[in-house]
Formats: C-alpha cells, structure tokens, sequence
C-alpha cells in the first residue's frame, strides 16, 4: 500500500467557475465582468454559478439573485444554456486526452488522471500539468482556466486542486503529510459535511491536525465502517483499493409551471420524466424492477408516493403502461406541484432474460429502434405520442455529477 515518498500517481483537473467561464468564453463582451449565471432571468432565483470577478462583492454561487445585484451593482446575469456547458465539457476532456488518459470524470468541471509511471516525480508531473493547462485553453477556449492538483492518490490530489484558485498547481508529497494538511479547514477535505463535523465535533475532534492524529481503529469508530481507515490512509497519501459502485436509481423529476398544475398537465410530465429515464436506463445498460412515482402539492396537502413492480425491464411501451396503471391512485383534489419518477432496483440489462412473448419483444425493439433514431438524428426526433404535447417541459438540467447526455435527453433545450 505504500510507495515511495517522492511518488505522486494522480494529476486532479478541476475546472474554475465553469458554467460562467463558459459564457465569458462564448461571449467576450462578458469577459472581465463579473457573471452569475441564473436558472431564469428573475430576481427571485439563486446564482448557479458566479465568475471570479463577481467574488471581491462577496457574491457566491447558490446566492439570492436580488441580493447579489445588491451587493454587485454591475453583475450580468446569464440564463444558463445548459447544452453549452456540456459541449465545453467533451472539448476539455479531448484536450485533456491529447496529453493523458483520463481514469476518471468525477463530474462536469472534474477530471481524474493518473499519471505514467515516467511521469510520477514531482518535477514530471508539475511539466505535464502544465501542458493540460496548455492545451485546455488552446482547444477549449482561453477563458476556460483550471486548477491542478498533484498527489499520491486521487482523493488527495482533489484536495490539493483547491489550494491555489483559480488558474493555480499545487502538489502534495508524502514527505509532507499530513503535516501539510493541517492548516486546511474540515470542510476544506472532500467528504465531510454537516454531519460528519457533528460527528467529529462529537468525539472532541474540530480541526485537521485532530483529525489526523487520530489512530486507524479510532477512525474506523467514529465512521462507523472501514470507510474510516479509508481516511486515515488517504490522508497519508496510501492508495486504496476502491470497492466498486452500481447505480441503485434512475430518476427525473421536475417543478411544474403554472400552466401545468393540473391533473392532466402533471401527468404529461410524469410521461415525459418516464421518457428520459427509460433512455438514460437503456443507455447506462441497466433494466429496473420498480417505477417509482412522487406528486407534491401546492400548499398543505400531503405528498402522494405509488411503487409498482415492472419485472425486470427497460423499455418505454412497458413502463408507460405501468404508469398508465398507477397513475388513477393519485389525488385529484390539490394542485400538483412537483412531479417525480424514478425507475430503482436496476440490474445490469446483460443478465435479464429475453422475453418470450411476441408483444414483449415488440416493446423491446420499438425501444431499441427509439434509441437509434434519436441517437443518428438528434433528441426528441421520434417519441411516443403520449408525450407530444410537453416536448419542451423538463428540460435539460445539470448535476454536477452527472453529465447529461444529449442523445436521450429528448426535447432539452
């Protein structure tokens, strides 16, 4: 598990105030101006996402629109077009691939490396991160800077991504650990959040240096699972091996404009949430064993929830109709608000038998042929009827972690 103190495997991309870069890079009359990007252009929303000019003004991603014009009387707000951040997203992993594989994308804005076995000293690995930050401007666009970290393993090298921002290269040895952690916040360590530092704070534990003199099996206490040892070889620069993750869920969900808080508008929308779930599951390679469906209401009135077992499937034709069939259980009384639907108990598409009877397969190759046209055409060029009239509803929405991908997100704008 250990290896020699000089050795740093992981090079750390992390790109800074991305979505804003992005529209700094796409139009230059926003360049050195602060920027907040904004889901709609109404004060009553919060900033996505906020350039670094905007920063001196203490204006903050997740912000208060209102107030950060406020405080930043010369803020340009920005509606997010969300299919530019991805497409900027393909074009800084291609640049990125010009000098190195990427192991990992750990998000939109963040890639994993790891480095050759060449290029695994400090001094290596310091000419290499500098040619990713090379040619990421030059393919990507020169508004588009990064932040590098450099360390023995993946966790550390995220860590060590955010020490020097933006445009910054850090690196972490493990001649300096975790010595040189001690200054950082516990915030400042990916993976602890409000809970954890409860939990720490619990057991006499508010800063990094406490955190790291803690031994293995303490560790191992106050995370409850080997994860805590997991942490206190991470924090020493050790690799771990990672036990591998499946996907438990495929889901959408999705606020409803006023014109669409209706019985009949929800449920238009509950079949458009069931199309791109049922793409992305096809995509991904699962089948699910259970849809999931969620209504929240305006005002007072409880939630409704429905789950209804599917057998073992991933085509739409199927899950419409389990839909179609759960669907009259849901209230008629309140006005809908938020719509949800979820396909969960997935299991790998490989290992579900084929099914037998002649409709079965129809509905299996109506998806299949679905997928394909959508995929050579475009989104939303063929779709079931049932969703005709909400084409445009629930658009596009970006997880950080998640990428979206533009072939199944049907009718994203």
């Amino acid at each position: 598990m250990h290896q020699h103190s000089a050795s740093v495997d992981w090079l750390f991309l992390d790109m800074n105030a991305f979505f804003a870069s992005v529209e700094q890079q796409r139009q230059p009359h926003l360049r050195g101006k602060p920027v907040a990007v904004v889901p709609t252009l109404t004060e009553r929303t919060c900033c996505i996402a906020v350039s670094y000019e905007a920063r001196p003004f203490d204006v903050r991603t997740g912000d208060n629109v209102g107030e950060a014009v406020r405080r930043c009387p010369g803020l340009q707000l920005v509606e997010g077009k969300h299919e530019h951040y991805v497409a900027a997203h393909h074009k800084i992993l291609e640049a990125v691939e010009r000098v190195l594989p990427i192991e990992r994308i750990c998000s939109i804005d963040e890639v994993a490396c790891r480095l050759a076995p060449a290029d695994r000293t400090p001094r290596r690995a310091e000419r290499v991160a500098a040619e990713v930050k090379r040619v990421v401007a030059e393919h990507a666009g020169e508004y588009l800077r990064c932040s590098v970290g450099i360390a023995p393993n993946r966790w550390l090298a995220k860590i060590a991504s955010n020490l020097q921002k933006p445009d910054g290269l850090s690196i972490l040895t493990r001649q300096h650990l975790p010595y040189r952690l001690h200054r950082l916040a516990l915030d400042d360590l990916t993976g602890i959040g409000k809970r954890m530092r409860q939990r720490l704070a619990h057991r006499g534990v508010t800063s990094t240096r406490q955190l790291c003199s803690l031994s293995k099996p303490a560790m191992r206490e106050v995370w409850g699972s080997v994860i805590g040892e997991h942490w206190w070889h991470w924090l020493r620069g050790d690799e771990v091996q990672e036990t591998p993750t499946t996907r438990q869920t495929v889901g959408h969900s999705h606020v409803l404009p006023p014109k669409l808080r209706t019985r009949e508008g929800s449920h238009a929308v509950a079949v458009r949430l069931l199309h791109k779930a049922a793409a992305r599951l096809r995509k991904e390679g699962y089948a699910a064993r259970r849809l999931e469906l969620a209504v929240r209401f305006v005002g007072q009135a409880p939630s409704w929830k429905s789950r209804t077992s599917i057998g073992r499937t991933g085509d739409t034709p199927t899950l419409l109709k389990a839909l179609a069939e759960a669907w009259p259980s849901c209230p008629t009384g309140p006005a809908p608000l938020q719509v949800a639907v979820t396909l969960s108990r997935l299991e790998p598409a490989e290992c579900v038998t084929k099914p037998l009877f002649a409709e079965d397969q129809a509905a299996c190759r109506a998806a299949q042929t679905m997928d394909a046209v959508n995929h050579a055409l475009g989104p939303n060029k063929l779709y079931f009827a049932s969703m005709h009239d909400t084409r445009e509803s629930a658009p596009m929405r970006i997880a950080f972690t998640r990428i979206p991908d533009l072939a199944t997100e049907l009718g994203g704008t």
